[in-house]
């Protein structure tokens, strides 16, 4: 597995990932994706879910499981997570773009409408997005939930973003 060998997953190890929805779904529209390959004691996400959709059960070191039929994508379980390991995919944002919701703890916020560098997960730029959405309610405990555009092929890619 890359993680073990330098600490970034392949889309392939992801897709294999029982908290990644399969690609019949992600077409569908707006679905929390999971990222997290290791049993670790951690469980914010499942309780976040006002829907069940994701499932960590016990012990809690269990990887948490994705029922993708109950996820419609609210992202009420992006900022909880310690790990900063969730997002929200949305290939349904425009005809070749895509909407990618992630968890964002830097200051200053970006403002809706501000292009900023897309970044993967190794925190390579590999495009310019546009900010669309910027959440900051005080459940989110300090915890900012951005929503930027990207092109289709790229909302599997990035994870993060630098102003």
């Amino acid at each position: 597995m890359t993680l073990l060998k330098d600490g970034v997953l392949t889309n392939e190890e992801l897709e294999a990932l029982p908290c990644v929805p399969g690609r019949e779904r992600m077409e569908k529209g707006a679905v929390v994706v999971i990222e997290c390959p290791q049993d670790i004691p951690c469980n914010p996400c499942e309780p976040a879910c006002p829907k069940g959709a994701i499932v960590v059960g016990g012990p809690i070191t269990n990887i948490p499981v994705l029922k993708e039929d109950l996820c419609d994508g609210c992202g009420l379980c992006v900022a909880p997570c310690p790990g900063q390991a969730i997002f929200v995919v949305d290939l349904n944002h425009g005809n070749d773009e895509a909407a990618v919701s992630l968890p964002y703890e830097f200051q200053p916020l970006p403002d809706k409408g501000q292009k900023v560098k897309a970044l993967n997960r190794r925190g390579e730029a590999v495009h310019e997005g546009t900010v669309v959405k910027v959440l900051t309610p005080s459940s989110f405990d300090r915890t900012a939930v951005i929503t930027v555009t990207v092109p289709k092929e790229l909302a599997m890619e990035v994870r993060s973003i630098r102003l």
